[in-house]
């Protein structure tokens, strides 16, 4: 019924004048737990269904949905969005924007995420033990400090699409996501306190819980965190060399390389909404740091939280080198910015719901690993710093300059680590970092996140990553 209801909506919209015509079917059901320590704070679902509608008329692209899975529903939507259209055209703001969306590669394809432990094969008492058995399990790993909070959200969400297009696409898929966040709070009389705030995310089903393994992984972090908080000394000041850990790494690129890289933020149009881009005055190209600067943003990565294989627009994903060794390489685009640009869509077009647009956005980023191992990296430096985490961290508008203040944090003496330290505080530039790049580890890992863009606000699921980094002559404050 849905397929045959998005094709007549495709129909009719052609027959009304558009030249382009988009449907998509977008139903995301989720569940979620929340706890503080031992109590259960609420326990929930709910689902979100609806169609979208996205139309090309008279040069403008225009955009409408509807909860109402009808005929009529469908028909109204189109109605909308076709004199929306229209009444912009005749304001002659259709003036030099593309007349067609660019070329693609695109499917016709099913495919969906198969989990090895589904959702429902574990009661929901045994995942609120579960859950509140790892408050026990951090009290019990401390020495010092106390728990003064650990609130928990578990969610389960499932997501399924069918879209058609007037051009021959058509995707359907059906995708699971699981994410555990948590926020914890550890508090010594003399030390005062210290919070570390995090997100799990992965397509995947029950199995991801077991590889998290939070029972362990969680007191093992608050363990750390409070010999921070208890034997932390003031961070030395000036410069020096600087390793980074891979969740410090992932936050930077996401911001200082996936951002900037939106093609929408680069022509202006997220100026108001989400800020600017540094990318507006450079080209393709251009040099933003050394060969060791490769950052990659890649949907296909199996279990990803941003994990999909045909955009929003049923364009197949592929592996987008944002920056290639140092140089501004491409753009992240849906068809439409990659008409105004001259270029083929490389498959970034997502949408949050049936409510929002696909957009350009980013999937799972990253900086490329490299071939040290953690020790390697350390070994030659005689006093630096180690920032493992970040407490806080801002960027401006363009996306240029940055300020990140570590959380677990330790002196290098030596090539080791020594005594742990408080807040230290980084203030860099986005090419001083990746013009700073001296070494990378290995080891490549995610950090799961919802990220925030847009007008209504749409938060997509991602991951952001990559290895523990060595940097040369940062100023630590």
């Amino acid at each position: 019924m849905v397929y045959e209801l998005l094709n007549y909506a495709i129909d009719l919209a052609l027959r009304k004048g558009a030249s382009y015509a988009e449907a998509r079917f977008h139903e995301i059901r989720s569940d979620v737990i929340l706890t503080k320590e031992e109590t259960v704070m609420g326990v929930g679902g709910e689902v979100s269904r609806g169609i979208a509608i996205r139309l090309l008329v008279d040069g403008i692209i225009s955009f409408a949905s509807t909860a109402t899975i009808t005929r009529e529903g469908v028909e109204q939507a189109i109605d909308k969005a076709v004199s929306r259209a229209r009444a912009l055209a005749e304001k002659g703001l259709n003036k030099g924007l593309p007349r067609e969306l660019s070329p693609a590669r695109l499917g016709r394809a099913r495919y969906s995420v198969i989990v090895a432990k589904p959702y429902d094969s574990r009661p929901l008492d045994d995942k609120i033990k579960y859950l509140t058995g790892i408050a026990k399990a951090v009290r019990e790993r401390l020495r010092e400090a106390k728990l003064a909070s650990l609130t928990m959200e578990y969610h389960e969400i499932l997501e399924h699409k069918i879209i058609v297009t007037s051009d021959g696409g058509y995707v359907e898929s059906e995708i699971p996501r699981i994410l555990v966040g948590y926020n914890l709070v550890l508090a010594h009389p003399q030390k005062g306190t210290i919070q570390r705030f995090s997100f799990l995310g992965a397509s995947a089903g029950l199995e991801a819980l077991d590889e998290w393994n939070l029972v362990e992984s969680l007191p093992s972090e608050a363990s750390s965190l409070e010999r921070v908080l208890v034997q932390g000394v003031e961070p030395p000041k000036g410069r020096m060399p600087v390793v980074l850990g891979s969740e410090v790494v992932g936050l930077i690129v996401h911001e200082s390389c996936g951002h900037p890289m939106e093609a929408d933020r680069v022509w202006g149009r997220e100026a108001a909404q989400a800020g600017e881009s540094f990318v507006k005055e450079r080209k393709i190209g251009d040099v933003i740091g050394n060969e060791l600067a490769t950052v990659i943003d890649d949907p296909t990565i199996p279990k990803s939280f941003g994990f999909y294989l045909y955009d929003d627009e049923c364009v197949a994903a592929r592996p987008r080198y944002l920056y290639y060794r140092g140089t501004i390489n491409e753009m992240l685009h849906n068809r439409w910015s990659a008409a105004i640009y001259g270029v083929e869509s490389n498959g970034a077009a997502r949408a949050n719901d049936f409510l929002s647009e696909p957009i350009p956005r980013m999937s799972n980023t990253y900086l490329e690993p490299g071939d040290y191992s953690f020790e390697e990296l350390i070994e030659d430096i005689n006093f630096g710093l180690y920032i493992k985490n970040y407490m806080e961290w801002n960027i401006d508008d363009y996306r240029w300059g940055q300020r990140y203040i570590g959380l677990e944090a330790y002196i290098i003496r030596n090539g080791e680590l020594a005594e742990p330290v408080r807040n230290p505080v980084l203030e860099f530039t986005t090419e001083k970092f990746y013009r700073s790049l001296e070494a990378k580890g290995k080891e490549l890992r995610f950090y799961a996140a919802f990220c925030g863009k847009g007008e209504p606000m749409q938060a997509i699921p991602v991951w952001m990553g990559g290895p523990d980094v060595r940097l040369k002559d940062l100023v630590v404050r």
